[in-house]
């Protein structure tokens, strides 16, 4: 396929990947399509060594590296420095709140034990910067960043490297000041998707944008994200006005994710109402599986979900506690199992192999495009 995205990024099929999974990267790329790693989770030395991975077993295929830059920072947590103290503001209310949700089933876990910050990275400006630099140590094509407009400084690096930048947006608004910063691409992410996303839904948002933008005079491509788990579909934010599509929930029931077995089971037993857009896991609206987990933290008795990165540091060690009962045989603890997933979620039918999924996409985009062109005689 050839379009701006394709020779922006270096892509042969424009079917971006996002996932935190380097195998699940490498797979898609060298399937033809565009794995991007989504750095938030790793330190600035785990990147490195995770990039170093994709850069020797890749092929020479183009990816791409997602980092998390927050435009604004909430007031309550912007005096802290450093993740000791964060934590340390971290209330005992909260603490006993999370030990006691997981004591329900069956997960032990005292109020001094829930709260973990050593070797996290968490979502902030100075470690997604670090990350950030880390990213254009290495052949990427493609950085983008999401919560807010791309840095001045990602921007400019990446066209001083010649790295295309994309930008993650939920609304028209947000678009047109992306244009504006001068970044090469935008994610139009509509509010089916998983992980921290907007209200407006992916059909009405992606011929928003691009016409926005186009009376803007942005000559500006646009990718369609949220809901996307058939070539079909693609095609059909293609004939919208994108030039491609972002992914990110597709890539969660194949062999090689980093999600485990037990969550796998659940996407594949999932129908599309079964996701919740909720803060009780990074502290800003995020899609994610639904589970007594998010009815206890958004109900009348909690003590109120905390402020990003505050809420991810009682929320992330939980969730690792949680799968690893389920591990030791806790089946009780399986109904917490839950993660970042959005509403395309019902449309997963079975696990498969990520380079599987590529050629899904292929021959349900053509065969999409095929039926149009037929249906106009």
């Amino acid at each position: 396929m050839d379009n701006q995205v394709c020779r922006l990024t270096g892509c042969e099929f424009p079917l971006f990947a996002f996932s935190h999974c380097r195998d699940v990267v490498v797979a898609v790329s060298k399937a033809g399509g565009f794995g991007v790693l989504g750095a938030t989770r790793f330190t600035p030395d785990q990147l490195e060594e995770e990039l170093a991975w994709i850069d020797a077993h890749i092929d020479g295929a183009p990816y791409g590296v997602d980092v998390l830059v927050p435009e604004t920072i909430d007031p309550r947590v912007a005096e802290f420095a450093d993740n000791a103290s964060r934590a340390a503001a971290i209330s005992d209310d909260h603490k006993r709140f999370t030990a006691g949700l997981l004591g329900q089933y069956g997960i032990e876990a005292s109020a001094d034990s829930v709260v973990h910050y050593e070797g996290r990275a968490g979502i902030t400006p100075e470690n997604g910067y670090a990350q950030m630099d880390v990213a254009f140590r290495h052949p990427i094509k493609l950085i983008a960043n999401a919560l807010g407009i791309a840095p001045p400084r990602m921007i400019e690096e990446g066209k001083k490297r010649g790295i295309a930048v994309a930008a993650l947006v939920g609304a028209k608004e947000h678009a047109l000041r992306q244009a504006a910063a001068g970044v090469d691409i935008i994610v139009a992410q509509g509010g089916e998707a998983g992980g921290h996303c907007g209200e407006v839904s992916t059909l009405v948002l992606i011929p928003e944008v691009v016409r926005a933008l186009k009376q803007a005079g942005a000559q500006i491509p646009v990718l369609a994200a949220g809901g996307i788990m058939t070539g079909s579909q693609m095609a059909a934010m293609m004939a919208a006005g994108a030039q491609g599509a972002w992914t990110g929930s597709v890539w969660l029931a194949t062999t090689e994710a980093e999600t485990s077995e037990a969550f796998r089971d659940k996407m594949v037993a999932a129908r599309s109402r079964d996701t919740v857009r909720s803060r009780s896991r990074t502290g800003k609206p995020a899609r994610q599986l639904r589970t007594a987990w998010h009815e206890a933290w958004d109900g009348e008795g909690s003590p109120g979900t905390l402020p990003m990165p505050l809420m991810g540091m009682v929320s992330e060690p939980s969730f690792q506690k949680i799968e690893k009962a389920v591990v030791n045989g806790n089946e009780q603890a399986r109904e917490l199992v839950s993660y970042f997933v959005g509403q395309g979620v019902g449309l997963v039918e079975q696990v498969r192999s990520a380079k599987g999924v590529v050629q899904d996409f292929r021959e349900e985009f053509i065969e999409a495009v095929s039926d149009l062109n037929a249906a106009l005689g």
